[in-house]
């Protein structure tokens, strides 16, 4: 986690949060009961957000490039945001006795938000020890949930924010499952717990893998499923169980009596089949795809999208039709079969037929780049000959992961009413050379390039110098 640190007896604090700030960020003593679940029988929320915004400063940023995330662009633009909502956006805004950054010659998007990450899960350092992401001691553990397992004093938090303008985050669990279990949705501040870091309001995601990696993990270890018809085999029973669950239930909640006995892997699919849980699909090859939402109508549910996606550009009109997203790499390829047939227009095939497409990282390097993983992909199409703007492929960062993320009413552009996630880099965000500036989450300035005291720095790298306490 990042925290205030103490340098020659001299407390600097992150973003200039008081000591009653840094006590708002809250713990995980709030009693469950603070977030009452539909329905009766249990909670559907058990672990609610404890999240509150650090204190931010009134700021307008002006003379700057700006793309909103939903594919305008304003030049010599400005953007003003307060009580940590974007307040307006346009050309010579009054400050209204707000601070006044002048940009000139620097850029403005929404925070990025990476859609798949395993960071908490997977930190820094990577050694058995906090190697907590598959539970791979079963085909099908819906049970799990990924925020468990977040270490909130990850390194990588902070490299995501600083080198990558990363401000929110879904963390999953790994891919060696059918279902994997849940996901949680994360802003990247400083907290003590993973509560405290948890977006309120953001729905919980269902991990599901198909292909190679369940059918090899478990085919390994002699059992089902060994092949990929195993894999959608075990699926469909688990999805006839979970519809059964979900009708005892409902009988239950209608006409009362002795309730289900429960079931917490049949918790979280019941979820998906109310809506109330999205699922977030690991899946490489076009046909599996097909036959993965082919499957989700058979039982009532929805995929909202697939990852890694490598061959989506082959039905992208499947993709449009049935509303599912694809979060793709820009050229990650060929590392296993199923990741061979690809190509590095994908994203921009995807933006032409019209499907939600976007990037992510999967990884705790590839995340604090995702700016120029957008550049790369958008350069293939426009070699291919897309007519893709910058600002149109700022989306595949922004307003479509919120989208695909059910936060998109919160994030993920920069809209008056929404959450001041903001990043002011220090150049055109497509170029190599160019990094964040400054950023900021719900209007709290929590870096500043020029300021050695705005550079977060994780509890377990106090102590550290060159592993990050430069301070």
């Amino acid at each position: 986690m990042f925290r205030p640190v103490l340098i020659l007896g001299a407390v600097i604090a992150l973003a200039g949060c008081t000591e009653s700030a840094g006590r708002a960020q809250s713990s995980s003593s709030e009693p469950a009961s603070a977030a009452p679940g539909r329905g009766k029988g249990y909670a559907h929320d058990p672990f609610p957000s404890t999240y509150r915004a650090y204190p931010g400063t009134p700021t307008l940023l002006t003379n700057v490039t700006i793309f909103d995330g939903e594919g305008g662009r304003i030049d010599k633009g400005s953007v003003l945001f307060r009580d940590g909502k974007i307040v307006a956006i346009g050309q010579n805004l009054d400050a209204g006795g707000a601070t006044v950054i002048d940009g000139q010659g620097k850029y403005v998007t929404p925070g990025v938000i990476d859609i798949h990450s395993h960071l908490g899960d997977y930190p820094s350092p990577g050694v058995e020890a906090l190697s907590d992401g598959n539970e791979m001691t079963g085909p099908v553990t819906a049970e799990v949930w990924a925020e468990h397992s977040v270490w909130p004093q990850d390194p990588g938090f902070s490299r995501a924010l600083t080198n990558g303008g990363v401000t929110t985050l879904q963390i999953l669990p790994g891919s060696a499952n059918l279902m994997g279990g849940r996901s949680v949705t994360v802003k990247n501040v400083y907290a003590r717990t993973m509560q405290g870091m948890k977006f309120p309001g953001a729905p919980y995601g269902l991990k599901m893998a198909c292909g190679e990696n369940p059918k090899r993990v478990y085919g390994a270890k002699g059992r089902m499923p060994s092949t990929r018809m195993g894999n959608i085999a075990v699926d469909r029973a688990t999805w006839a169980k979970a519809v059964e669950y979900k009708r005892r239930w409902d009988k239950y909640e209608d006409k009362g009596g002795e309730p289900p006995t429960r079931d917490l892997a049949m918790d979280t699919l019941r979820g998906v089949l109310e809506g109330e849980i999205l699922v977030q699909n690991h899946c490489y090859r076009a046909d599996e795809m097909a036959v993965v939402m082919d499957m989700a109508k058979e039982f009532g549910y929805h995929v909202t999208a697939f990852h890694h996606a490598v061959e989506a550009y082959k039905i992208a009109d499947l993709l449009k039709a049935n509303n599912v997203c694809a979060a793709v790499w820009a050229d990650w390829y060929g590392f296993k079969m199923e990741a061979y047939d690809a190509v590095n227009e994908n994203l921009a095939i995807l933006e032409k037929e019209g499907a939600c497409a976007m990037i992510h990282s999967d990884d705790q390097n590839g995340i604090q780049r995702l700016n120029q993983e957008v550049a790369k992909a958008r350069a293939s199409g426009i070699k291919a000959g897309f007519d893709i703007s910058e600002a149109q492929a700022w989306r595949w960062l922004a307003i479509n992961p919120a989208r695909a993320l059910g936060i998109a009413d919160k994030t993920g552009s920069l809209k008056p009413g929404k959450m001041a996630d903001v990043v002011l880099w220090n150049g055109n965000p497509f170029s190599v050379y160019t990094r964040p500036q400054m950023v900021w989450v719900d209007g709290a300035l929590l870096y500043d390039a020029n300021n050695p005291k705005l550079r977060p720095v994780s509890d377990f790298e106090l102590g550290q110098p060159g592993e990050g306490d430069v301070k």
